[in-house]
């Protein structure tokens, strides 16, 4: 039997009954009234939840009602009704009713932060550890492009630590309440954890800033709120964005912050890489012309740093795997314990079951093929990085609130 198909318990005794994880993606399908969970995404998580998947992690839930990344992501509320609770219970029951254990991803945006996404004031900015703008690309086009859209934020001040804290504290009691299995804490992708713990977007010189253990503060201080509200068998993990290898010391910093992290009760890490700048999540940091099944996904070096450091932790590689024998070399060589797949994963539901653990096929028939998407017409003319990074991005969430969300079949996007 492959070692993809054998299970794994991680630290807190929850047990994946195998190897293959449905990542993180944008769904969009929440109430837009209400923030809830809505009935698309009951209709789309009852499909994964019967693909054979070892476990689901959910797309970004916000944490906070003020800051958002978009206002189609599900947010709990502190004054929710008994139906927005009974919402999240159906959300959780859809995910989990097929025995798939299903974590929730938690997210503040920071400065990533689009005009009139969340509850706040108009024309209040954006908040971040500094007040360092997003510039998405180079040249003019872009600077004016991300000043108009996202702006410059403020710099948070103690009593704003201390509310998004407590936010992603109430998010995960939340989510355990609600019936899940555990939480994600989203600290990649140039997200708002991920913005603490990077030299790029915090200058701060004071307990939250000024040396790559005073970055990873802000993110303690989560991991310990969230432990004194759940149980110790609720599973909290974190999405890490993996350091550039060309760069020593960029390397040294990030596993001086995971040594750190990794004393608190972490269950495992989730390695991805790249933000709204440089969208390295989507067309990872290997060439694809050298990629092999060896070396498939996007971040296995980074990945096999961490190992060598931390033997014991529970890994997880999301990004890039597209063949049954890159997975299992993957897992068989101990770069990671988990496969995290996304993309794939809106075209094929059940890819597990149907393919990838499936012994009926063969080994070069379990291929999941996929051609890159490019903006539409005219806009795949214009020089502006945040469109062709996003048309990808754009491309699933559209196939997963139009189709998987009604139950229908997605559509692979066409080959260029």
């Amino acid at each position: 039997m492959s070692k993809l198909n054998t299970p794994l318990e991680l630290p807190c005794g929850l047990a994946f009954p195998n190897r293959l994880v449905k990542s993180a993606m944008a769904e969009g399908l929440s109430n837009s009234k209400t923030w809830d969970p809505s009935d698309k995404m009951f209709v789309a998580y009852d499909q994964w939840g019967s693909g054979g998947w070892g476990g689901i992690i959910t797309g970004n839930v916000e944490i906070s009602t003020a800051f958002k990344g978009s206002n189609a992501m599900v947010t709990p509320n502190k004054n929710a009704s008994d139906s927005s609770k009974d919402m999240w219970k159906q959300w959780a029951t859809s995910s989990q009713q097929h025995s798939t254990p299903t974590i929730v991803q938690l997210v503040h945006p920071g400065r990533q932060m689009p005009p009139g996404a969340g509850d706040r004031p108009a024309f209040s900015k954006s908040i971040a550890p500094s007040p360092v703008p997003l510039v998405v690309g180079t040249g003019l086009l872009n600077r004016v492009v991300s000043k108009l859209i996202f702006g410059s934020p403020r710099e948070m001040a103690q009593k704003d630590i201390d509310i998004v804290v407590q936010e992603f504290a109430f998010a995960a009691q939340t989510a355990f309440e609600a019936g899940f299995k555990g939480v994600e804490l989203h600290g990649a992708h140039g997200y708002l954890i991920n913005q603490f713990l990077s030299p790029k977007t915090n200058l701060r010189m004071d307990a939250y800033g000024g040396s790559a253990a005073k970055r990873t503060k802000f993110l303690i201080d989560i991991i310990r709120a969230i432990r004194a509200v759940v149980p110790s068998t609720f599973a909290v993990g974190i999405k890490f964005n993996s350091a550039d290898e060309r760069s020593p010391d960029s390397l040294e910093d990030s596993l001086e912050q995971l040594e750190l992290v990794l004393k608190e009760r972490v269950d495992f890490l989730d390695i991805s890489g790249g933000d709204f700048e440089n969208a390295r999540m989507i067309n990872g940091d290997t060439p694809a012309v050298t990629r092999t099944e060896q070396r498939e996904a996007f971040f296995l070096d980074y990945s096999r740093a961490v190992r060598a450091r931390f033997p014991t932790i529970i890994l997880m590689v999301t990004g890039g795997f597209r063949t049954r024998k890159g997975m299992q070399a993957a897992v068989e060589s101990n770069a990671c314990d988990l496969i995290g797949i996304a993309r794939p994963a809106v075209v094929f539901p059940h890819l597990p079951k149907d393919i990838i653990l499936n012994e009926k096929v063969k080994d070069e028939d379990a291929v999941v093929k996929l051609a890159h998407v490019k903006p539409p017409g005219l806009l795949k003319k214009m020089p502006i990085a945040i469109v062709h990074a996003g048309a990808e991005t754009m491309y699933y969430s559209l196939q997963i609130q139009g189709r998987i969300g009604l139950g229908k079949q997605a559509v692979a996007p066409p080959n260029a």
